[in-house]
């Protein structure tokens, strides 16, 4: 596209594989409020559940934040949505481009839809199937690529060149953050007396950050990962940013990201207690629960949070229950288990 605009934060060179992100200033709590009140209507105000039987299988009161009731079925609605509508309309008019194993990818997807502009979704091939034809249903052209054989960033890099297309990020970027950080402030409201944990499924750390800037010193944030892929737990003891060895090949696709970001991280590292590890079969036993006592579908990388309540020691907590995009196959495994 010869007219094409600029693209904040695009390298010149032909062959980039990153962009380094416009906005990297971390929000504030204000940020979140005006990301809530332009996201008010179109995203919801997901409900905390509590159940006395799950209570009292995690011997402790849990109350689980159902953002798997969220619009697109996952939290990532919340950033997209902030992110889009507080583009300016040159930067909206010509579509957006992301990168996402399917929740952000559905989120934008939708977001874009809401805007009538285009959408385009750099995916890995071995998405779950119902992420990628949902993230399609949503109206956004998919480009999928193989994990490991190409280079995703160089795929979307040219995209965005070609047709001048604004790059929304996962969760390195402080206007998604912002959105992400909604979740927390309905949390800090709804906040049962005696909650002194707030347990958040964590990948690169958009959500977590997010509610540890709306939830402030109200209660302590935890990340909890899978193992195998706790990043964020190793970061948080030594200090800098650790990565993982892989980024693929587990069942929580949702959080599995290689390294926390550079703006998440600092923020979880000042305001987060210690990460918490579960297993993959916790988080199938906890989707299991899930259902039959709250009556929920989980994802397993949106169950690790209600997994570390029910399966780990600790004070009332609230769980957040960040996406139900599971494929059916991997929910009969839940429903499956002991």
């Amino acid at each position: 596209m010869d007219d094409a605009p600029v693209i904040p934060g695009l390298s010149d060179d032909p062959d980039a594989t990153i962009w380094e992100a416009p906005f990297e200033t971390t929000p504030t709590l204000e940020d979140i409020r005006q990301a809530a009140s332009r996201i008010k209507g179109r995203a919801l105000r997901t409900p905390l559940l509590n159940a006395p039987l799950l209570d009292g299988i995690a011997g402790r009161r849990v109350w689980v934040k159902a953002e798997c009731l969220q619009v697109t079925g996952s939290f990532k609605f919340r950033g997209a949505l902030a992110t889009i509508s507080g583009l300016a309309p040159d930067e909206r008019a010509w579509g957006v481009i992301a990168f996402s194993s399917g929740n952000h990818a559905q989120g934008v997807a939708h977001a874009a839809a809401l805007h009538d502009i285009p959408s385009v979704i750099v995916m890995p091939h071995d998405a779950p199937a119902v992420k990628i034809e949902r993230t399609r249903a949503y109206g956004a052209e998919v480009v999928l690529y193989r994990r490991g054989e190409e280079d995703r960033g160089q795929i979307g890099a040219r995209l965005a060149r070609d047709r001048g297309l604004t790059l929304i990020k996962p969760f390195d970027d402080g206007r998604v953050i912002a959105g992400q950080g909604t979740c927390g402030l309905e949390v800090a409201q709804d906040m049962p007396e005696g909650v002194e944990d707030v347990l958040v499924c964590c990948g690169g750390g958009g959500l977590t950050s997010g509610i540890a800037i709306a939830v402030g010193e109200a209660a302590h944030v935890r990340p909890v990962e899978p193992e195998g892929y706790d990043d964020v737990a190793r970061s948080l003891v030594s200090g800098e940013i650790e990565r993982n060895d892989r980024e693929a090949g587990g069942l929580c696709d949702a959080i599995l990201t290689p390294a926390p970001g550079r703006l998440t991280f600092p923020v979880m590292a000042v305001r987060c207690g210690a990460g918490i590890v579960v297993s993959e079969e916790e988080a199938l036993r906890a989707m299991r629960l899930a259902w039959e006592y709250l009556r929920i579908v989980l994802e397993p990388g949106g169950a690790v949070a209600l997994a570390a309540a029910l399966f780990r020691e600790g004070p009332d907590c609230v769980a957040i229950a960040s996406g139900g995009n599971v494929d059916r196959a991997v929910f009969e495994q839940a429903l499956a288990t002991a």
